[in-house]
C-alpha cells in the first residue's frame, strides 16, 4: 500500500515528528486531496502547547489548507453543482458538520453542531485514514464534504488564510449588526483581526481603527495599509488616552461595534466600556478555554442595550465570503504571508507564530 508523510504532534510542547501512513483506500464519496500549501494557525499554537481540550494525540495538525483532487470515490460536485474531477484546484470547509440535526437543519447555524469536528483538531492520526488535517502531504475528505472548485484569480497561498482567519472574521462582522457609515473597532492585529478590518470595511464600516501592544507593531503598520483609520499601540499610549482619541474621533459615540480578536479575555473590561450604547461587543478571537473575568454588568451591558455577541468558528458561506474578498483585489491580502516553510519545518513555523515574528506562516508542501 502507497505510504505518504504528515508532520505529527506525538507529545504536546515537543518537535514535530515526520511520520508515514498507508493512503487507505476511499469510501463511496469520499475525496483525497493532494495539499500544496497549508496554514499555521494561532489555534494550531494552542493544539501543540496542550491548550486545546479536543485535541487527541497523535494527531496531524493543520485546518488551513489548500489543493487539487488527487482521487476521488464516485462523482462529487461542488457547492455550486460543478462536477469535480482529479486535477482540479479546490478549497474545503474546514468543519465537519452531520447536516442532519437541529442547528444543521433549523437553526441554520451549522457551527454549532454538536457533533462538529475540525480537520486539524479534532481526529487521531493513530487510525485509518490517518490523513485528517493539513500538515500532510494528503487529506481525507469524508463523503458529502462542502468543496470549492477554484477559478479565483489569486495565488493560491494567498487563499490559505480565507480558510479560517478569514471565514471567521466573516462569521463576525456579520452576527456584529454593522449598519452603514458605522464607527468600528478591532482589538488584536493578527490573521483574524486584519481579515476583520478588511470585512468591515468592505461591509460598510464609516471608519475603522485597530489597537494592538507593541509586539504587534509591524501588524499594526500592515493595518494601515488594509485601510485603518488608525492604529493604536496600547504600550506606547495609556488607555485613558486611546479613550479620549475613540471619542473624539466618534463625536463622542464611541465604536458601534467591536471585534475583539485578541484571544485573552482579559483585556475585555477594558474595550467592553468604549463600544457606543446600542453596539456590539464581539469575541471571535476565543478559541480556547479562558480565565473568568469580573465585569460590571448592569453599566457595562444591561444598562447600554448592548450585545455581547460570541463567535465559534465559522460555515461554507463564510469560507467564500473570505474567498471572494481576497480575489477582489481590494486589499493587499498577499502581504499577510510573512514566511513560508516546508514540511518537515513546521516546528519553526509554529515557532515564529507563536513569538509573533510572523504575520501568517504557511507550509508550502508541494508546488
Amino acid at each position: 500500500m502507497e505510504q505518504a508523510t504528515a508532520a505529527v504532534i506525538e507529545d504536546f510542547n515537543e518537535p514535530l515528528k515526520m511520520r508515514s501512513f498507508p493512503l487507505t483506500p476511499l469510501g463511496d464519496g469520499e475525496v483525497r486531496v493532494r495539499i500544496t500549501h497549508a496554514g499555521i494557525c494561532g489555534s494550531d499554537v494552542h493544539i501543540w502547547r496542550g491548550h486545546d481540550p479536543r485535541a487527541p494525540l497523535p494527531m496531524i495538525p493543520g485546518h488551513e489548507g489548500i489543493g487539487y483532487i488527487d482521487e476521488m470515490s464516485g462523482e462529487k460536485k461542488d457547492i455550486f453543482g460543478r462536477t469535480l474531477n482529479p486535477g482540479d484546484a479546490v478549497l474545503w470547509e474546514r468543519g465537519v458538520m452531520c447536516g442532519d440535526c437541529y442547528y444543521c437543519t433549523i437553526r441554520k447555524q451549522p457551527a454549532l453542531c454538536p457533533t462538529r469536528g475540525t480537520y486539524g483538531i479534532s481526529y487521531s492520526c493513530e487510525e485509518p485514514p490517518h490523513f485528517l488535517g493539513c500538515y500532510g502531504t494528503y487529506l481525507h475528505l469524508r463523503a458529502r464534504h462542502p468543496m470549492i472548485k477554484l477559478d479565483l484569480d489569486v495565488e493560491p497561498e494567498v487563499l490559505v488564510p480565507a480558510t479560517c482567519s478569514g471565514a471567521t472574521a466573516a462569521h463576525a462582522v456579520e452576527t456584529s449588526g454593522l449598519q452603514p457609515g458605522d464607527f468600528a473597532m478591532v482589538v488584536g492585529p493578527g490573521p483574524v483581526g486584519l481579515f476583520a478590518l478588511a470585512q468591515l470595511l468592505h461591509a460598510g464600516a464609516g471608519e475603522v481603527w485597530i489597537a494592538g501592544t507593541h509586539a504587534d507593531r509591524s501588524r499594526l503598520e500592515m493595518a494601515l495599509e488594509f485601510g485603518a483609520a488608525n492604529a493604536f499601540d496600547v504600550d506606547t499610549m495609556g488607555g485613558d488616552e486611546i479613550r479620549e482619541c475613540i471619542m473624539d474621533k466618534t463625536r463622542g459615540v464611541g465604536p458601534n461595534v467591536i471585534l475583539d480578536c485578541s484571544g485573552h479575555a482579559g483585556v475585555l473590561p477594558q474595550w467592553i466600556d468604549l463600544t457606543a450604547p446600542g453596539g456590539t461587543y464581539s469575541i471571535p478571537g476565543i478559541a480556547t478555554p479562558q480565565e473568568e473575568i469580573p465585569l460590571e454588568i448592569f453599566r457595562t451591558v444591561a444598562r447600554k442595550n448592548l450585545r455581547l455577541q460570541g463567535v465559534w468558528v465559522s460555515d461554507t458561506s463564510h469560507l467564500w465570503s473570505a474567498a471572494k474578498l481576497v480575489a477582489n483585489g481590494a486589499f493587499p491580502f498577499e502581504k499577510l504571508i510573512t514566511h513560508t516553510f516546508p514540511l518537515e519545518e513546521a516546528t519553526e513555523g509554529l515557532r515564529v507564530t507563536e513569538s509573533k515574528e510572523s504575520v501568517k506562516a504557511i507550509l508550502k508542501i508541494m508546488d
